[in-house]
């Protein structure tokens, strides 16, 4: 996701200007690790140089996923060894993924947790994103536990509190519309950055310089729900929690 997801990295690359994140490998690093950083105003799947000291405990084995958008139309969900999968939806006001209906129906069909995410724009009105985001996936057929997303890795030229303030609208906004708390995506170092205050949504967080569970939280966060370790090559995940916390995250039943 993390290369500008708009243009998406694997999970989606840039439809719209700018997606996933852009990296420039930093220089040498200390300890034998070695982090991507990005440039400014775009989300940086590693950290810069002020982690938190402890690896998040876990008492369950971690859950597989992966996440596509239209930059794999034919991605074979039926014979993936994902438990959970989520795909892009839309970006922006008015972009629609080609490929997030078929993608849904195979979801349904393989009978795996399933979400949708939304690529942000903060030069955009929130309301008007998270109106065209839900006007998508409302159009295809709801289940309880599909999961709700905010992917958002660029400012637009905006500042950190405008970028805040945009996401915590966003969110706000989807989960009185659903029920649902949506999630929250981006590279560590942008959710460092622009994510104060956003604690209360589920993190699922790109860190691709950390073996796959070890990640620390960013910003405010006390513990993390996915980690995107790697984007090659597709975007995979893992996440903390098991299929069924994950589906208890989503839409509630009817």
């Amino acid at each position: 996701m993390l290369t500008p997801r708009s243009s998406s990295t694997s999970r989606n690359r840039p439809t719209l200007p700018g997606k996933r994140l852009s990296y420039a490998f930093a220089g040498a690093f200390l300890a034998a690790t070695a982090a991507l950083t990005g440039l400014p105003g775009q989300a940086f799947a590693a950290p810069l140089n002020h982690e938190q000291s402890h690896v998040q405990e876990r008492s369950a084995p971690l859950t597989y996923g992966q996440d596509v958008s239209n930059y794999q139309p034919q991605h074979d969900w039926e014979t993936s060894p994902a438990q959970f999968g989520i795909i892009k939806a839309t970006e922006g006001t008015t972009f629609r993924d080609a490929a997030f209906a078929r993608h849904w129906q195979a979801l349904a069909k393989k009978g795996i947790v399933r979400g949708a995410y939304h690529y942000g724009h903060p030069a955009n009105d929130p309301i008007a994103e998270a109106d065209h985001f839900l006007s998508v996936v409302n159009s295809q057929p709801a289940a309880p536990g599909d999961l709700l997303t905010l992917d958002l890795e660029t400012t637009d030229g905006r500042s950190v509190a405008e970028v805040n303030a945009w996401a915590k609208t966003w969110l706000s906004y989807v989960k009185a519309k659903t029920g649902v708390a949506p999630m929250f995506y981006s590279g560590w170092n942008f959710a460092d950055t622009y994510g104060k205050g956003l604690a209360e949504y589920p993190l699922w967080v790109a860190h691709y310089s950390k073996p796959r569970g070890t990640v620390t939280p960013p910003a405010d966060w006390k513990t993390w729900t996915i980690h995107q370790y790697t984007e090659t090559p597709i975007d995979e995940n893992v996440s903390a929690l098991t299929p069924d916390e994950l589906r208890a995250l989503g839409r509630p039943a009817r």
